[in-house]
């Protein structure tokens, strides 16, 4: 009896330790099941999108506000960026989306600044104003073989 009584004891253990591994999971990798998919897509083209990866921030007034969702390629060879953004949050027809870095060698994101328009995105709509990433490497190179 005391032997059943211990195999329940290391088996409840176990799957405490499982359903806590998981909900940790599911918490540093910002995803929830719980109430979390409020969200719609907008997207933006730009002409290079360097460093940044799905995933990256999305980011209003230094607040994040969605996630990059996917990163892909227009028929006009532009880089088309979705991103997933909080029902909450409304975006200006008339926003900028660039893409900036987190201090001086940081990760990319993108970030939103709201124009003056009283129309707002509506849920699969497009940006059209952008700021491209910043190559560092193509502006030291033109530095060094004296093209800047």
């Amino acid at each position: 009896m005391k032997e059943a009584k211990l195999e329940f004891i290391v088996g409840m253990f176990m799957i405490l330790g499982l359903a806590g591994f998981g909900y940790m999971t599911t918490q540093f990798g910002e995803v929830s099941f719980l109430g979390g998919g409020s969200f719609y897509t907008l997207s933006a083209e730009f002409n290079n999108v360097t460093g940044l990866k799905s995933g990256a921030d999305v980011a209003m007034a230094g607040v994040p506000v969605g996630r990059v969702s996917s990163i892909g390629l227009t028929k006009n060879d532009r880089a088309k960026v979705s991103f997933l953004m909080r029902k909450d949050i409304r975006i200006t027809d008339d926003a900028i989306a660039s893409i900036k870095t987190q201090g001086l060698i940081g990760d990319k994101f993108i970030k939103i600044s709201q124009g003056g328009s009283d129309k707002i995105l509506a849920p699969g709509d497009v940006l059209f104003e952008t700021e491209s990433a910043l190559d560092i490497e193509e502006l030291v190179s033109q530095f060094i073989f004296g093209q800047v």
